[in-house]
């Protein structure tokens, strides 16, 4: 355990940032799964929305030092392309 007042509250900070992480991840599945299922019911209008929102929150992630740029766009890609082959 830190003994000194500064690495106590960057331990605190740090606990902060990271429950942000993981639900902003978490928020990015979800969505994620939506996406899927709503291509599974052929409902692609709500699944071209949902890939804009996810498209918006992985780039949101990407600024923000959650996730690499590399990784957004390749996950935007991939869903693009289920969509466009699912049509």
């Amino acid at each position: 355990m830190a003994n000194i007042k500064s690495a106590i509250k960057r331990i605190d900070v740090t606990k902060r940032q990271t429950l942000e992480n993981k639900a902003r991840k978490s928020e990015i599945k979800t969505y994620t799964k939506k996406f899927e299922q709503a291509i599974t019911d052929e409902k692609f209008d709500e699944a071209e929305k949902l890939l804009k929102l996810i498209d918006k929150k992985l780039k949101k992630a990407t600024t923000k030092n959650i996730i690499h740029k590399n990784t957004a766009s390749r996950h935007v890609s991939k869903l693009a392309k289920k969509l466009n082959v699912a049509k």
